[in-house]
């Protein structure tokens, strides 16, 4: 998790024109114009990876125990203690990864802790997280069998904090390896024979800071050790199924560890290698202090949350660029690895278990920043949500026995259709959102064509007040736009779990004629439409 104040970065997306205007009756007159949307069909773009709508789930708060694993003696619906309902919900979106065991909760993890009979696991004080017994009832063997039951790549974290090499090399011995060494035996003995398959491996986490607080130069000694040393021993990970190490990079506000990260790998020798660089970044809507609630608020904490978010295609863009003086080639892709909206907790909850309500507000979030990793495609490969279940900018919120969808959760619903497809380059209108002093692009849109050839639209109206017309030209097009769209009687509106269906998809559908493509957004809404 990020523990720095946010630092203010210019930001002007290529894709959108925007006008700094002040708030005059001009302006709302341009603001409820129809804005139009230019694609280019005949210049695919780069392919969508799916791993960008991955997840992330931390020993923190109720994120893992409740949310995830309520034990095999629970009167809750659960397989070997993995909640049924959890998993059931993470499969409807096709979760394609899941990091863990962290986040700060990484770099003090020992993984011995958490394998071997339940009786004879290690309790310690959580002491990253409220200061709580972490009991270690969910370790390697009950997450590995939580993502295969999702059908989720696995991304691991290995301590590089307070850990050793020859831990991390242990741990990847014990999952990987298909040899009778001691290691492989005692994974055998503990119910798991064959090897494990590892997709991806963080090496450390946030060393800049909870893991460690070392300099970039100190961090890439010690990284070098861990990729060479942290060995996938699993035959079958070979070409493209090969195990991704990834190295700690940007933390959203000082590049030295992105840049020291790139210049070490293009001057690498044979023995180490990386294949990606981590970036994370929060939205923070007022300060680090002093963030904001999560529900009550207003116009001026939706604007100024919308305005933090939109930081992320300058974060994005200025590594990108860090990366592109090294690695011209893009070898190295770029995981966003943890982002979110990070609001004050939920009153009366523990402050160290970072507990927040779920918003149309943080819909709309989840979608401009998907948009974003979309549109840079060709370097970001990978990005995981803070988090899963019950923490932050959550899908899902757990109680007991009971569970409800967020409207965060319904946005990744709507954009399943947009894994491994291919992007369409597309270029939007001038459209100004003004609020106080705050003006920000009222809409934003993403085009793509998945494996069937069809063709995809994501539509955001960020304006939370005025309805939205979007326009299409496609000449020749007699089809149909048909799809789904999110939106809520206010920006604040969420789902809890006696009204779970507050905010939630309906049917919506484009108007067609004369080859143009017509469509009428709501306001504070976000939509993905199918063009057939």
């Amino acid at each position: 998790m990020i523990g720095i104040s946010m630092t203010l970065r210019p930001l002007l997306a290529t894709t959108l024109a925007i006008a700094l205007i002040a708030p005059t009756a001009q302006a709302q007159v341009a603001a409820t114009s129809p804005i139009a949307i230019t694609i280019d069909l005949d210049t695919p773009g780069p392919t969508i990876n799916r791993n960008i709508f991955g997840q992330f789930a931390e020993h923190l708060g109720t994120g893992i125990y409740g949310g995830v694993w309520v034990g095999t003696d629970s009167p809750i619906p659960n397989v070997r203690g993995i909640r049924t309902d959890v998993v059931q919900a993470l499969r409807a979106i096709k979760a394609p990864n899941i990091r863990w065991p962290g986040g700060c909760f990484a770099d003090e993890y020992h993984w011995r802790d958490g394998i071997g009979p339940a009786e004879n696991r290690v309790a310690r004080l959580n002491a990253s997280w409220g200061n709580v017994i972490e009991p270690n009832s969910f370790g390697t063997h009950e997450f590995m069998d939580f993502a295969d039951q999702v059908g989720a790549e696995v991304f691991l974290s290995v301590n590089v904090g307070s850990g050793t090499v020859q831990e991390a090399a242990d741990w990847l011995e014990y999952l990987t390896a298909d040899q009778p060494t001691t290691l492989a035996q005692e994974r055998a003995a503990n119910g798991h024979p064959e090897p494990y398959k590892i997709k991806y491996l963080g090496l450390g986490n946030e060393n800049w800071g909870c893991g460690g607080a070392m300099s970039a130069d100190h961090y890439v000694e010690e990284m070098k050790q861990y990729a060479h040393y942290s060995r996938n021993l699993n035959p079958a990970q070979t070409g493209p199924d090969a195990m991704q190490r990834v190295a700690v990079g940007w933390d959203s506000g000082n590049e030295d560890y992105t840049e020291t990260v790139m210049q070490a790998w293009k001057d690498k020798v044979w023995s180490w290698d990386i294949e990606g660089v981590s970036l994370h970044g929060y939205t923070i809507p007022n300060s680090w202090e002093a963030k904001g609630p999560s529900v009550g608020f207003g116009e001026d904490e939706y604007a100024k949350a919308i305005k933090a978010t939109l930081k992320m295609e300058g974060w994005v863009t200025a590594q990108t660029a860090i990366m592109d003086r090294y690695d011209p080639d893009r070898k190295v892709a770029l995981y966003v690895d943890e982002w979110g909206l990070w609001a004050d907790p939920t009153p009366g909850s523990n402050p160290g278990f970072l507990q927040q309500q779920n918003t149309m507000r943080d819909a709309v979030i989840a979608a401009l920043n998907l948009n974003i990793f979309m549109r840079h495609a060709d370097r970001v490969q990978v990005a995981n949500i803070a988090q899963m279940v019950n923490v932050l900018q959550a899908m899902i919120l757990t109680d007991g026995p009971r569970m409800v969808l967020t409207p965060t959760y319904h946005v990744y619903d709507l954009y399943v259709p947009f894994q491994d497809a291919t992007l369409v380059p597309l270029s939007l209108g001038e459209g100004v959102y003004t609020f106080g002093d705050i003006s920000l692009p009222r809409s934003d849109a993403v085009a793509a064509r998945d494996k069937d050839g069809a063709l995809w639209l994501s539509l955001v109206n960020v304006d939370p007040n005025t309805p939205l017309t979007l326009t299409l030209r496609l000449p020749g097009a007699t089809g149909t736009a048909q799809g789904r769209l999110l939106t809520a009687p206010s920006v604040d509106s969420h789902n809890t779990f006696d009204s779970p269906d507050t905010v939630k998809p309906v049917a919506f559908a484009g108007r067609v004629s004369n080859g143009q493509m017509t469509f009428d957004l709501s306001p504070r809404s976000v939509a993905v439409v199918k063009v057939q």
